[in-house]
């Protein structure tokens, strides 16, 4: 009896693709390095430095006059401190809409000059925000009342703004809604009329 021979194992067939090596992708940071110029880089932080003195200099105002303006002008207005929360409140979105009315007739590419001026045009409103801004932030109380100390219920400090006037917040807050709710009206009513104008 013969043996039956043992079929041999196939070899196994070479690999049909042979890979490449693939190149690393650049990092978010190279890529952003690589397309930011040095004009570009200066230019941004010149922009942050303007903004860091902007803040430098508002908080060192607000320091200097909050108290001034709670603790002396705010009683000698009409209504008393209430009554300046509701002008100061009722100002607010007259300024912001002044300032967005200026600046959003820019056009820089078609004509410089022309948009330089409605930049100078909006400084009125953007000091008129600041100020604004720098009555409300003269009321801010420390955050932990730990920190209420004496110099907290100074005159015009905010903690004693809120103990003579506990509900000032709410009156300029009121103010505010209901200016920025009429300026919204007459925007609608302007724009509708021009609308019908331009279709009749």
């Amino acid at each position: 009896m013969s043996g039956s021979a043992k079929p041999k194992r196939r070899k196994a067939a070479g690999a049909a693709l042979r890979y490449e090596h693939v190149r690393q992708r650049p990092s978010a940071w190279q890529q952003a390095k690589e397309k930011t110029s040095w004009k570009d880089a200066g230019s941004g932080c010149l922009i942050l430095l303007v903004c860091l003195v902007a803040v430098a200099g508002f908080a060192m105002t607000e320091h200097e006059w909050g108290p001034e303006l709670w603790g002396r002008v705010a009683p000698a207005s009409p209504g008393g401190g209430y009554g300046f929360a509701a002008i100061v409140g009722a100002v607010l979105p007259l300024g912001l809409a002044a300032v967005i009315a200026t600046l959003s007739r820019m056009k820089w590419k078609v004509s410089p000059l022309r948009s330089l001026g409605w930049v100078v045009a909006s400084l009125p409103g953007l000091a008129v925000c600041v100020f604004c801004a720098l009555v409300v932030f003269a009321t801010t109380r420390p955050r932990y009342r730990r920190n209420w100390d004496s110099g907290c219920y100074g005159l015009g400090d905010p903690c004693w703004v809120h103990e003579e006037y506990p509900w000032v917040w709410a009156v300029g807050l009121l103010s505010t809604v209901l200016v920025a709710a009429a300026l919204i009206a007459v925007l609608i009513k302007v724009t509708d009329a021009r609308e019908d104008a331009s279709a009749g």
